[in-house]
């Protein structure tokens, strides 16, 4: 059974790794594999965060669940509370915090990952908020159930806005709305000025202006990404997860951003539906979601590192 700490206590622990961590943490054979979470969490979206810190969000209640990559250590951020959900998660290193998408509820939170804090809520729309990706400007928010992107604009340093501040970006150009599960995983280029988006059904990746909403589908010849969730991009490759297959697809984008061809698979023994992925050093670490396994309170879920391709 594992103790958890309170957040400010957290806060303390997490501090310390990292004050002695880096020097050993150059060897890529100094990372555990693989990382577990609370039996019964029903994990869905992970994402790095300062230092060796990776957090992991819970379908079940909204809580928020944080581990060192280097020693395996882990403990409860945010506990979670009865209506709460958390999907995709995104860190601004400016402020520390935290933004979740909610999935059903149609909120986005924002947390305060020194504290544990809740600081912020927002009302997005009905649907399904899905993902979220944070730029120097914005935090934009992925609705697998309608064919728009809600932006909370930031202020200098990463401010918040105000709740009545929330924008809603309708998509169009190449983008279709087709049954079932849409626009899933987001992702942005370095300068924040092109977003990426998976449409899991279609299993296409659109480039989408985030003043316009105009979506510009990615060529990727005969490939197809179906069962695409969360993207990460690093430099020019992104990496697409194929959740019920599970793989890992590293797409190598041309300069423009306009085309892309598939030129590895990455797979794991540890994959049990994968979800989203995120990256410390040459490292990928990606969440069981476990879809199709019935949650319960005895049910298992970790985190699997795999390495970059």
């Amino acid at each position: 059974m594992r103790r958890f700490l309170w957040p400010t206590a957290l806060a303390l622990v997490f501090a310390a790794l990292l004050a002695h961590a880096a020097p050993t943490a150059r060897a890529a054979e100094t990372f555990p594999s693989i990382i577990d979470l609370p039996d019964g969490f029903q994990p869905e979206g992970v994402v790095t965060g300062r230092g060796p810190i990776i957090y992991a969000g819970s379908l079940a209640n909204g809580a928020i669940y944080a581990a060192d990559l280097l020693t395996g250590e882990s403990e409860i951020l945010v506990q979670g509370q009865p209506g709460r959900v958390a999907v995709g998660l995104s860190f601004d290193d400016r402020t520390g915090y935290l933004f979740v998408a909610g999935g059903p509820t149609g909120i986005a939170s924002v947390y305060d990952t020194a504290t544990g804090t809740l600081v912020q809520q927002y009302t997005l729309g009905a649907g399904f908020i899905n993902d979220v990706i944070v730029t120097r400007d914005a935090a934009y928010f992925t609705n697998s159930a309608q064919a728009v992107l809600y932006v909370l604009p930031l202020g200098p340093g990463g401010s918040l806005p105000a709740q009545g501040d929330v924008q809603t970006i309708p998509l169009s150009g190449d983008w279709q709305q087709v049954a079932g599960f849409n626009a899933n995983g987001i992702e942005a280029t370095p300068n924040g000025k092109t977003l990426i988006v998976v449409n899991s059904s279609l299993g296409a990746l659109f480039t989408v202006d985030p003043s316009t909403g105009i979506a510009t589908r990615i060529d990727l010849g005969s490939a197809s990404v179906s069962n695409g969730d969360g993207l990460l991009l690093d430099g020019k490759t992104l990496y697409v997860v194929r959740n019920r297959l599970n793989q890992i697809a590293a797409v190598r984008l041309s300069s423009d951003y306009s085309s892309g061809q598939i030129v590895d698979t990455i797979t794991s023994p540890d994959f049990r539906v994968p979800t989203t992925v995120a990256e410390f050093r040459n490292g990928l670490y990606a969440v069981n979601a476990r879809f199709g396994t019935a949650p319960s309170p005895s049910v298992d879920y970790e985190i699997v590192r795999v390495d970059k391709r």
